[in-house]
């Protein structure tokens, strides 16, 4: 049987561009009009040299030009020979013969008559001739005058079709008011489906019974259910709302109408609003069907703030038209609307509401099982070597969303290809993780000795603490080699996929963060501008546990954090004794938690000392070489990492649960990762 050939589609040929070929053609045409009339500019003469020519009998034709008011004279052939009429040979680009070749201006044509007469009078008689007389257009000066004005409205149409985005429906100066929604139907179908979205489950649950109620509304309207009229998906950057779109759009059988809240937003008052009306006549023509709109808080912001008295917001009216629009038409009219954000605490509540958006789907960081999916999504196209395995590279990437996660295989690779190597192995992942958190390896930043022993120590510090800290997160690899801007070392722990924190954990976190400020000062008595990410991070940690979670004794179980005006908020919900208290709290339990390191690290001098040669001598130092150095962490306890990579742990979530039901002193340690940055609570705010 012979192989079956794919049959090629012939690609479309590029559009042709008419402007430009309209411009040129106008450029050329106007060029080449005004350079033939200058190059055919004929010479001025007086009356005593036109007659002067008549007698010699070197004039060939005399024209009046009644509408312009001059007389064209044209010379004989034989007449061009001579060496007086040398100079006009550059004056005709058409020829030698051709004319006119001299032109004399009259003040008016009764006025040329009587000279005429009186110079035939002076002529002999084979000399003798009349002239003609015609009109003639003047292109050159209706060129000029109707031209630029046509060049003006040109240019103009040329300007709005550019501030209007270019072609197409929405890009035509009339045409501004139309939508700029992408459509996708049977023709032009997206290829991506709900197999290429991993570790969203519940939310794959959520939205895949939309398609069902598109494709078959009967089975949830018979018992007297409604089709819902929208779903909001909410989630943090990264973690895949505009894909999961992608895969409703892929896996509907439906039109699917998609285009970004910016494409609403435009310089023209009215213009927003119009184009959420054309969405949704375009929308109900094609129902059922889904229209997806990506990034809705660039119109969905709450309505009145930040506007000026008696000022007209155009956002707001393209809000109100879309809040019309969205509760205009009927539940069974098919039309159902996806919108993704990213802050859903800036929208208005009015958008929220249900008969608006019926549901919010929220799309949370995957946990580790979600990891693991995720990972083999992106590791199908790479060429991977045998020891790569999916489940320890999710237990190694606590805290990464499904984007990150994309990043790291596609570093790993390039990483790889770099090397030159057949397949990409682990230790390629591994320099693709430390790439993704840590920056660019910095191999030839030069390090004076002195700093890179204070970087060396302060690490050290860091690991240490956290070593011997029943609570925090224990580490998993210290570096001294410079990432990043002005990274000259960085600590990568093991946190735990936790979600509620008590005070002792949250004691033991800052302890650990102090830890590098800490050993400087026992080691040098002396003290460096390396802890700064550090103190920052120790002084969100208290000002939340003083003010936001309640964890103080004078200030009590009040919390001065309010979720919806935390971004507006200009005055303080407290008093100014009140904010002199949190600050005096504040500096006592940041003094509390840096004297306990202290005392630890002056109890573990040794150890401090031993780690720090280590990393001084290699650079990087990982678990196995803290174990060897300073013995395993004295606290009993399998961790999720360990438990997650040998199998042992099928149902994460069964395990955390179980975990929470121990003892607190025997409370397992968090899970393995290469992220230094905790999956927890905002403690900022």
């Amino acid at each position: 049987m012979p192989d079956k050939k794919k049959k090629m589609i012939p690609a479309k040929p590029p559009r042709p561009n008419y402007q430009v070929w309209v411009i040129v053609i106008l450029i050329v045409t106007i060029f080449g009009v005004t350079y033939l009339n200058q190059n055919s500019a004929v010479k001025p003469v007086t009356l005593n040299k036109l007659e002067e020519m008549l007698k010699d009998g070197d004039v060939k034709d005399v024209k009046l030009i009644k509408n312009q008011g001059f007389v064209e004279i044209t010379l004989t052939e034989e007449a061009l020979s001579k060496s007086k009429y040398n100079d006009l040979e550059s004056n005709s680009p058409l020829g030698m013969g051709s004319g006119p070749h001299f032109k004399y201006p009259i003040a008016s044509i009764d006025t040329f008559d009587r000279k005429w007469e009186e110079i035939k009078n002076n002529l002999p008689e084979d000399k003798q001739m009349d002239y003609t007389s015609e009109e003639k257009s003047d292109i050159i000066g209706w060129l000029w005058q109707w031209g630029i004005l046509f060049f003006i409205l040109f240019g103009f149409w040329f300007l709005m079709r550019r501030m209007t985005g270019g072609g197409g429906p929405g890009g035509q100066i009339f045409n501004i008011g139309k939508s700029r929604a992408a459509l996708f139907d049977a023709e032009n179908k997206v290829k991506i489906t709900f197999d290429n979205v991993a570790g969203l489950d519940e939310a794959k649950e959520e939205v895949k019974e939309i398609v069902d109620f598109l494709k078959n509304p009967a089975k949830f309207t018979r018992l007297g259910g409604k089709i819902p009229k929208g779903a909001l998906l909410v989630g943090s950057p990264g973690t895949g709302k505009t894909l999961l779109a992608k895969a409703v759009a892929g896996e509907a059988a439906v039109p699917f109408f998609t285009l970004s809240g910016s494409d609403f937003v435009e310089m023209f008052v009215g213009v927003g609003a119009a184009r959420v009306r054309d969405l949704f006549k375009q929308a109900k023509e094609k129902a059922p069907c889904i229209v997806f709109i990506d990034e809705i808080d660039a119109i969905g912001r709450s309505r009145g703030r930040g506007q000026m008295p008696g000022s007209n917001d155009e956002r707001e009216n393209t809000l109100n038209s879309l809040l019309v629009e969205m509760d205009g038409f009927s539940t069974d009219s098919g039309v159902i609307i996806l919108a993704a954000t990213n802050r859903p605490d800036v929208l208005d509540s009015a958008l929220m509401r249900p008969g608006r958006f019926d549901r919010q789907i929220s799309i949370d960081k995957p946990d580790i099982v979600g990891r693991e999916a995720i990972f083999k999504v992106h590791l199908k196209p790479l060429k991977l070597a045998k020891e790569v395995d999916p489940r320890k590279l999710a237990a190694q990437t606590p805290g990464f969303a499904g984007a990150e996660i994309a990043n790291v295989c596609n570093e790993a690779a390039l990483i790889a290809a770099r090397k030159d190597k057949n397949a990409v192995d682990m230790q390629d992942f591994h320099d693709a993780i430390d790439r993704v958190i840590g920056g660019l390896e910095k191999k030839n930043k030069i390090i004076s000795p002195n700093e890179k022993k204070i970087v060396a120590f302060h690490e050290a510090g860091h690991a240490v603490a956290g070593w011997f800290l029943e609570h925090a997160d224990p580490l998993v690899k210290v570096s001294i080699v410079p990432r990043g801007v002005a990274a000259l070392g960085y600590a990568q722990y093991l946190p735990k996929e936790q979600f509620l924190y008590q005070t002792e954990q949250l004691m033991d976190e800052m302890c650990m963060a102090l830890g590098g400020r800490a050993a400087e000062d026992i080691i040098f008595g002396k003290i460096s501008t390396g802890a700064l990410s550090d103190l920052e991070r120790v002084t969100k940690m208290a000002y939340s546990m003083v003010s936001v979670y309640g964890m103080n004794d004078k200030i009590g179980n009040v919390s001065f954090y309010d979720s919806k005006q935390a971004d507006y908020a200009f005055t303080k919900p407290y008093s100014d004794q009140t904010a002199e208290t949190i600050d005096n709290e504040v500096r006592v339990l940041i003094d509390k938690a840096y004297n306990r390191t202290k005392d630890l690290l002056l109890h573990r001098k040794t150890e401090l000392k031993t780690v720090a040669e280590k990393l001084l001598e290699k650079e990087i130092i990982f678990q196995s070489d803290l174990e060897g150095l300073i013995g395993k962490r004295p606290f009993e306890g399998q961790t999720t990492y360990e438990a997650y990579t040998n199998g042992q742990a099928e149902d994460t979530k069964t395990d955390e649960k179980e975990e929470k039901k121990k003892p607190s002193g025997k409370t397992s340690a968090p899970e393995s990762s290469t992220e230094p940055i905790e999956e927890k609570p905002d403690l900022s705010k």
